[in-house]
């Protein structure tokens, strides 16, 4: 499965943002779907995930209560929908898709398939 990443931009604090993964070549419906960040000089850290087939979803502390996971099968898309934004959560933002297992992967090295990223930048 291929993945693109999209709806990075420049925004204030307090602002929204929904980052988007469009899947080819596959069902992501099928996957497990992961958004992982990346801010400058830093690791890359989990953010969110859904699980295949399922709505069960989990995210990281620093975005819980301010970010949603979702995935619209008819699109073969999934979304990061950022609410509340802060300078913090400027870093460049990946998604990535695993097959089907038992448990919601939360670590990058446990994902297969990376989109390109996608930039965000939270200004003061």
């Amino acid at each position: 499965v291929q993945l693109q990443a999209s709806g990075g931009g420049l925004v204030q604090a307090g602002g929204s943002l929904r980052l988007s993964c469009v899947a080819s070549g596959g069902t992501l419906n099928y996957y497990h779907t992961g958004w992982f960040r990346q801010a400058p000089g830093k690791e890359r850290d989990f953010v969110a995930a859904i699980k295949w087939g399922g709505g069960t979803t989990s995210y990281a502390d620093s975005v819980k209560g301010r970010f949603t996971i979702s995935r619209d099968n008819a699109k073969n898309t999934a979304y990061l929908q950022m609410n509340s934004l802060k300078p913090e959560d400027t870093a460049v933002y990946y998604c990535a898709a695993h097959p089907p297992t038992a448990r919601l992967p939360l670590q990058q090295y446990e994902y297969d398939y990376w989109g390109q990223g996608t930039e965000v930048t939270v200004s003061s």
